[in-house]
């Protein structure tokens, strides 16, 4: 009789721990799920993604989240700078995203890829300083991290570089499915939203010069005004035409005054700012937005501008040189019309650097004008 109650006894008990286990079973596939519902649904936001910038905000702001995460950065391979130059000049901010991070080579990622070999994941305890150019910035007790390649075609783009207070989080021996999925996915949106910013970029400068076209310069000019209306700082524009360029032409040729053109973009882009444009206009006409400068700041550029053009000769490809110059008429918003459309006041203050620099070409070439509102100055 004691025999079979002890029989019953442990047939209960492992009943029960049968059913605990099944219970755990079931916790841990319903948590699999969710784990895998957010992951699918974070694959759609990132490849809804249709600029650089959306890319880059969704994948900071939803991943720590979905995969509880204590930090996540983006690293990039950007030789010669190429990506965040062109990101920036399409205007993003790259204040907002501290954690993306640009690396001139792949070298910089610390895979290895010695031979031509693929990299792997690496799942290690978080070490400060060798993981200095994935985690620039750890937040406080960062214990364990995922360095993730994000690979094309076998060619490494970045590193997707995960974080976690948790000491086994990210442990050598765990699987690595789930993360590399991830960032297969990343690197296939990253290549294709670069790729499409890239022909955006293009699309909005000058094949000859490499500056800005008219049609970016004029979207440019309606953002910075709206933009200037909020945080009240004001704009000036100028409006460069080379002196005599026809002559140029005629006496050079045109594949002389091609390089003529280029050189002078390059002068003016010199004396700018990153914040500051440059646009061609068209045929030897220039003209220049200048950020949070006014009247007496855009002169001062201007007149620079003119030095650097009219105090250097041009070398030319058959080894003659020659002088050139340039007039220009500077305009600065100083009241922006709120009651008036944004387009309207665009086209008031290019049409007065346009004015100002009628003015400089009558009063005997390679001069500045500036007016501001009513006043005007030489």
């Amino acid at each position: 009789m004691h025999e079979r109650g002890a029989s019953v006894r442990e047939l209960i008990a492992e009943n029960e721990a049968l059913r605990r286990q099944l219970d755990s079973l079931i916790h841990q596939a319903e948590s699999n799920h969710a784990i895998m519902m957010r992951h699918q649904a974070f694959d759609l936001e990132i490849v809804g993604a249709n600029t650089f910038q959306e890319l880059i905000g969704t994948i900071f702001r939803l991943l720590p989240v979905i995969s509880n995460l204590d930090t996540v950065t983006l690293s990039i391979v950007d030789t010669g700078a190429d990506i965040y130059t062109v990101m920036h000049k399409l205007g993003m901010d790259f204040e907002a995203f501290p954690n993306l991070l640009f690396h001139d080579n792949a070298d910089g990622l610390g895979y290895d890829t010695a031979g031509g070999r693929t990299p792997k994941p690496r799942l290690l305890p978080f070490d400060a300083a060798a993981q200095r150019h994935a985690f620039p910035h750890p937040p406080a007790g960062l214990a364990s991290v995922a360095l993730v390649p994000l690979l094309r075609n076998r060619r490494l783009l970045g590193s997707l570089n995960l974080g976690s207070r948790d000491p086994s989080r990210f442990s050598p021996l765990l699987g690595t499915d789930l993360v590399e999925h991830m960032a297969s996915i990343i690197a296939i949106c990253m290549e294709n939203v670069i790729s499409h910013e890239m022909l955006k970029y293009i699309g909005l400068t000058d094949a000859l010069t490499g500056v800005y076209n008219r049609r970016y310069m004029d979207r440019r000019l309606v953002e910075e005004i709206s933009r200037a209306r909020r945080q009240s700082y004001r704009l000036s524009c100028l409006y460069i035409d080379i002196d005599y360029f026809k002559q140029v032409n005629d006496r050079h040729g045109h594949l002389a005054g091609d390089d003529v053109l280029r050189e002078v973009a390059a002068r003016i882009k010199a004396e700018l700012r990153m914040t500051d444009a440059l646009g061609r206009f068209g045929g030897e006409e220039f003209v220049v937005l200048l950020i949070d400068a006014d009247i007496d700041a855009a002169s001062m550029v201007a007149q620079r501008i003119r030095l650097s053009v009219a105090e250097r000769p041009f070398l030319l490809p058959d080894g003659q040189q020659l002088s050139a110059s340039v007039s220009i008429g500077v305009s600065t918003l100083d009241d922006f019309e709120r009651d008036h459309a944004i387009e309207g006041v665009a086209q008031q203050l290019v049409a007065q650097a346009d004015q100002a620099l009628y003015q400089a070409k009558e009063g005997g070439r390679n001069r500045v004008v500036a007016r501001s509102g009513a006043t005007e100055s030489a």
